[in-house]
């Protein structure tokens, strides 16, 4: 019921929001021959009118059962339609501020009376602000439409990372690091392949997976079976469970909510078993090399976050490999970092997340790298410092909710140590 109503008050708000931009593009298009203008008018209550029936079709519909392409596009269309909109309607926004203004400002002060006047070519205040974010918001329409095509684009990166404390025999040891497969938004088996064949390519000294194999369940895993467990390093495949490996169940009570997801849990772990890849669940291990030691810990999704479950035990992981020489943490989120292992365990060296995505939407240029996931995560892409200590986080290899990348690409991360 509570969804229902939530989806219900998401429609009114797109249907209110499209008929403000559509004032806009009216006045934008008031001086256009009256055919152009009826195909551009006509266009767009065309495409608004199509997003508002998928969005009635996903309310009423067994969503679910749609064909997988078809559900994977349609609702990203939509909210890409209400997000470039939205931007928009920003701007128009201002233009309507600046219009109450001067008109409480004529009707209070009769001797003022500014003019909505423009530059040489004649363009008012209120057409450029509306030009402006006609272009702003179909600007980021058209860069979610080019980013459906960047998902399987997987960026190698290559770190170099020197520490101190690190035994010799470990001295250019080579770690890939992956995260957030989210194996339930794939479409293209082919395209996953190539992205292993990278990886394998590598020849890594091991490999770590930072958490979330699935979306919800662990039965999205079995078209991808085969191409995962084609992994490949010398010191195996190890890896770790992340929020959503724990799923999104309902219940009556917060223990009922987190009894399911402990369920959920242990069939992702089943499947990371038939995998051949090593499941650290609050637990570590010891890697050797030609006689010395590093320890690896892993736990499972820790998050400084009140929407994301924490079942995490570091104190239980550490203790027993508290005496190694250098330690990698794997945590799936970058949250935990700042949260706990920074302030109490300061001699774990390397801390390996992933979680964020980027959002799948930035910018990374050298030197400058955006996303508005910042203002959520204050670790949310690459390698952050903290006195001895080093966080890097994962991009991610796969996608969810977005199935589209835009500037930032998805990630196989190479890191050598020395």
């Amino acid at each position: 019921m509570r969804r229902l109503a939530g989806s219900w008050i998401f429609l009114l708000i797109l249907i209110l929001v499209d008929i403000y931009v559509y004032q806009a593009l009216k006045s934008v298009a008031a001086n256009w021959q009256p055919k152009t203008r009826w195909i551009v008018l006509g266009s767009y209550w065309g495409i608004s009118i199509l997003s508002i029936a998928l969005m009635l079709s996903i309310v009423f519909t067994n969503y679910e059962n749609w064909h997988k392409l078809l559900r994977t596009y349609a609702f990203a269309v939509v909210i890409g339609l209400f997000l470039a909109k939205l931007l928009a309607s920003a701007f128009f926004l201002v233009d309507d501020v600046r219009r109450v203004v001067q008109w409480a400002g004529s009707f209070f002060i009769p001797s003022w009376n500014p003019k909505n006047t423009g530059d040489a070519t004649g363009i008012t205040r209120s057409v450029f602000l509306s030009w402006a974010g006609l272009a702003v918001g179909g600007g980021l329409f058209t860069s979610l439409l080019y980013g459906f095509g960047n998902k399987y684009k997987y960026n190698l990166q290559k770190i170099a990372l020197s520490f101190s404390n690190l035994p010799a025999a470990f001295k250019g040891f080579k770690i890939i690091h992956i995260s957030d497969i989210h194996s339930g938004s794939f479409t293209d088996k082919q395209a996953v392949m190539r992205g292993i064949e990278k990886i394998n390519q590598q020849n890594a000294d091991i490999i770590l997976f930072t958490g979330d194999l699935v979306n919800n369940a662990a039965e999205e895993m079995n078209e991808y079976m085969e191409v995962f467990s084609s992994l490949k390093a010398k010191h195996g495949v190890y890896s770790t469970l992340g929020n959503h490996d724990f799923g999104f169940p309902t219940g009556a009570t917060k223990e009922e909510v987190r009894q399911k997801q402990i369920s959920n849990a242990a069939a992702v772990q089943k499947v990371h078993a038939e995998l051949g890849w090593k499941l650290l669940r609050n637990e570590h291990v010891l890697i050797e090399q030609n006689g010395e030691q590093i320890a690896l810990l892993g736990v499972d999704n820790t998050s400084a976050k009140a929407n994301f479950p924490s079942f995490g035990k570091l104190t239980e992981t550490h203790t027993p490999a508290k005496e190694a020489p250098f330690k990698i943490l794997m945590s799936h989120d970058p949250s935990h970092w700042n949260a706990e292992v920074t302030s109490t365990f300061t001699d774990i060296d390397l801390t390996l997340a992933g979680h964020t995505h980027g959002m799948q939407f930035g910018v990374e240029i050298p030197g400058f790298k955006w996303s508005p996931v910042k203002y959520v995560y204050k670790q949310w892409a690459g390698l952050y410092e903290q006195a001895n200590q080093k966080l890097y986080v994962n991009r991610g290899f796969g996608f969810i909710g977005y199935p589209g990348r835009v500037g930032i690409l998805p990630e196989i991360t190479l890191i050598e140590l020395s």
